[in-house]
């Protein structure tokens, strides 16, 4: 059975440090998410507490795009050596609190000491045939099966996997683990990769500059040049704009 390990005391001390955490009907609004998540230190507690329990060969896992309107989630999986000090001195977090310049510093630094890195992406034809949670999943497995060495622990940002190997997950692991940081962070990098690379296909989404997200561009986009066919239909902001385009585009009776 599966660990589960969560912030919430560390999130309990930020608070009492200082951070107020205002919920509204139980959930944290997502300012105070943000503002609690600088809070977290990224270390290689969890990859030691397992080390304690003899794992040896730990693979961070971790996923991109999970909330993008337009192509694949990618999934990434690193197997980093003992001693990774470096890479929190060096300044690896949650790469969605990084700046473009330093996930990608930080990505070379990672394959340059990791002792094996995969990344798998599943495309939006197959979200939106199995959603996008399950379509996560698949992309995490396919990851980890991808790597060159076997590892006999999984690390991995609040999700469990149909893998065999002893799993532990970790809520907010890409803000705690530096090996979840890791894979997040060679997740995001090759994502936002073939994110620019897609700009070029359909220049009049602007991909480059949201990687595939919901901003007001995207949207704006998707009214004035409906969807692509790489975009993920079972999304609501996608299936509107399909509708409506069927709309416009069903016969009259009276033309």
């Amino acid at each position: 059975m599966p660990n589960t390990v969560s912030a919430q005391a560390a999130v309990r001390s930020k608070t009492r440090n200082g951070v107020s955490v205002r919920r509204s009907g139980g959930v944290c609004t997502q300012q105070t998410k943000q503002q609690m998540l600088k809070t977290l230190v990224c270390s290689d507690a969890p990859e030691q507490a397992l080390r304690y329990r003899g794992a040896r060969c730990i693979a961070g896992v971790d996923e991109v795009g999970r909330g993008a309107l337009f192509g694949p989630v990618v999934a990434a999986a690193v197997i980093l050596p003992e001693e990774i000090g470096v890479l929190a001195v060096a300044g690896l977090k949650d790469s969605k609190q990084m700046p473009r310049e330093d996930r990608e510093r930080l990505a070379e630094m990672i394959r340059g000491m990791a002792l094996a890195v995969a990344v798998a992406a599943v495309d939006a034809e197959t979200i939106d045939r199995v959603n996008i949670y399950q379509a996560t999943r698949m992309a995490m497995l396919l990851a980890v099966r991808g790597l060159a060495m076997e590892p006999d622990h999984l690390l991995i940002d609040a999700m469990v996997i149909d893998h065999p190997c002893p799993q532990t997950r970790l809520i907010y692991g890409d803000a705690l683990s530096l090996s979840i940081a890791a894979a997040s962070v060679i997740a995001k990098v090759h994502r936002d990769a073939m994110m620019c690379a897609m700009d070029a296909v359909y220049p009049a989404y602007g991909l480059a500059a949201h990687k595939g997200y919901g901003t007001p561009m995207h949207r704006r986009a998707l009214v004035e040049h409906g969807p692509t066919p790489l975009h993920r239909y079972s999304f609501a902001p996608v299936s509107t704009m399909k509708k409506i385009l069927q709309q416009e585009e069903a016969p009259c009776l009276f033309d």
